[in-house]
């Protein structure tokens, strides 16, 4: 067995983060960089934040969307946490145990960690996690943990994970972001969704729950029992819904709010906040995420089931002009359905879609789609969830972008839980615009885009546009059970490939997030996982 004590486990499961470390260039970034620290953290306080969209839930076990993250990590803890090199640190394990055949993992929990109510955190909570929230609700976590079939407990610190093939993903994925460790006692006996905790939580994490005022804000704070000596220094955070963009940039001018995560202000104005002396702009805490925006084609449909019309699609969209005059260059053309800077599993080899009016026309017309007398080929819908002007703009950026080409896309701008029955449960779409995750090791984030297991109709942000490839689900699932990391690497070139060539959605462009901050404000977290991390170390200079 490999024993691991605040230190990155070794072989073989950590190898992909460390390579992935290399990739993101974070090894040399300091804890706090951007952050002007004084001699010590002071305490007390409250910290006013805001986050858009507002969250729909106080927990990522079935809906991982990124506001619900960012929020609910101070509320609850995962088994482990990242440092800036990807390495694997502790958090409520302290240790823990890789067999040298990579079919089982024992993790040695905490002792002494309290949930908010005062119950003892234990194995068993553990154990009702991964089986009964990661394996069965949580979007990514049923794939991400397919090859785990049991929890053994056998004494109340120590959670023995049992595999059924080794797995090299599932230490990437311990976070209190991507897999949260939820209170068997609170949840058991009731469906996860429908629980009353899920908006009123009871965690482990550094802040307690005390309101959620919907439309105005959700209150945290400060957990005087928590198990990490001395922390949090703040004694409330407070999300303010601040739902326009440009009263969220006045606010951070004025310090109305201080915290301001995840593009809160209008792309328009970066480079004018920017030089604002009492403001910091951060990039660095998404890297984990690595999130780019796709366009999906709904199959089902069957004009969108002719492949010319998708890779007209493909073709018809000027993806550099939409990061340059949509999102103020924040951002780069995606080639493929894994982001150019997560280098560890990359390739640019790949079938192009470069933007070509000249050939999306041709392969309308050779698909049979002519132009009718009024110019239009067909109609289809594009569905959206409202998060910002800037996804509004990228859909009419997209929509006169088909026009041109003869397809008329009409706009559909609805809130996040009637996007979320739409094109999840009822599949009723033809085009999907949404930004998504493969995270540092895209077994975490991109299968469910393409395997066709991960189809599951009511579970958010996967599989909904019914693709489904004896090819693609060969590849991915020998990605599954592979144990060599170059092996593994090159598996992930055939899947990038593929996805090229089959087209069930074009991968537009790859995001560039940012936050901003008050100079008075510290503390604040630029690993890779930053943005999606507790506001434990944050503290207020005085």
């Amino acid at each position: 067995m490999v024993l691991v004590r605040g230190r990155p486990a070794a072989r073989p499961f950590v190898r992909p983060l460390a390579l992935a470390a290399l990739a993101f260039g974070l090894a040399a970034l300091p804890l706090q960089a951007g952050a002007q620290q004084s001699a010590a953290p002071v305490r007390g306080g409250t910290l006013i934040a805001t986050i858009e969209p507002q969250p729909s839930v106080l927990t990522t076990a079935f809906n991982n969307q990124y506001a619900n993250a960012a929020l609910s990590t101070n509320v609850y803890d995962g088994l482990l946490s990242y440092a800036e090199d990807l390495s694997v640190r502790p958090s409520l394990a302290e240790s823990w145990e890789v067999a040298p055949d990579g079919l089982s993992i024992t993790f040695r929990l905490r002792h002494g960690v309290k949930w908010h109510d005062g119950v003892e955190f234990t194995s068993d909570d553990v154990k009702f996690s991964a089986l009964e929230v990661w394996k069965k609700t949580h979007p990514r976590g049923r794939l991400t943990f397919a090859s785990l079939q049991d929890v053994e407990t056998p004494d109340r610190y120590t959670a023995v994970f049992r595999l059924s093939a080794p797995s090299l993903v599932i230490l990437s994925a311990l976070n209190a972001a991507e897999s949260q460790i939820l209170p068997k006692h609170v949840f058991e006996g009731s469906p996860i969704q429908t629980n009353p905790a899920t908006s009123r939580p009871v965690g482990t994490g550094p802040f307690r729950f005390k309101d959620w005022k919907k439309g105005q804000y959700v209150e945290l704070e400060r957990n005087p029992d928590y198990w990490d000596e001395g922390k949090p220094y703040l004694d409330r955070v407070i999300f303010k819904a601040i739902p326009d963009t440009a009263s969220r940039a006045a606010a951070l001018e004025t310090g109305e709010v201080q915290y301001a995560p995840y593009d809160a202000v209008p792309f328009g104005d970066v480079a004018r906040l920017r030089k604002d002396p009492n403001l910091r702009f951060e990039t660095r805490g998404y890297d984990y995420h690595s999130q780019f925006y796709i366009l999906e084609f709904n199959l089902r449909n069957p004009i969108l089931a002719n492949d010319k019309v998708r890779k007209a699609v493909a073709h018809a969209v000027d993806k550099a002009k939409l990061v340059e005059t949509v999102w103020y260059g924040l951002g780069r053309p995606s080639t493929g359905p894994i982001p150019a800077s997560v280098k560890t599993f990359y390739t640019p080899d790949v079938q192009r879609y470069d933007f070509d009016v000249a050939a999306a026309n041709r392969l309308l017309d050779e698909g049979g789609y002519p132009r009718k007398a009024d110019g239009i080929r067909f109609a289809l819908n594009l569905d959206f969830t409202a998060v910002g002007d800037v996804t509004s703009h990228s859909a009419e950026f997209i929509r006169q972008n088909l026009k041109a080409v003869g397809i008329d896309a009409k706009l559909n701008s609805t809130d996040d839980p009637t996007y979320l029955r739409k094109v999840y449960k009822d599949y009723s779409f033809d085009l999907n615009l949404l930004q998504i995750s493969p995270l540092i090791d895209p077994q975490m984030g991109l299968f469910r885009l393409y395997w066709t297991k991960a189809q599951a109709p009511g579970v958010p942000y996967v599989n909904a546009s019914s693709y489904s490839s004896p090819a693609m689900d060969g590849i991915i699932e020998a990605i599954r059970v592979e144990s060599d990391a170059d092996k593994r690497k090159l598996l992930f070139h055939d899947l990038q490939r593929q996805a090229m060539t089959d087209l069930p959605l074009v991968p537009l462009f790859d995001m560039q997030h940012f936050t901003f901050y008050n100079r008075k404000v510290h503390g604040i977290n630029t690993t890779p996982d930053g943005a999606i991390s507790s506001l434990k170390n944050v503290w207020i200079e005085r």
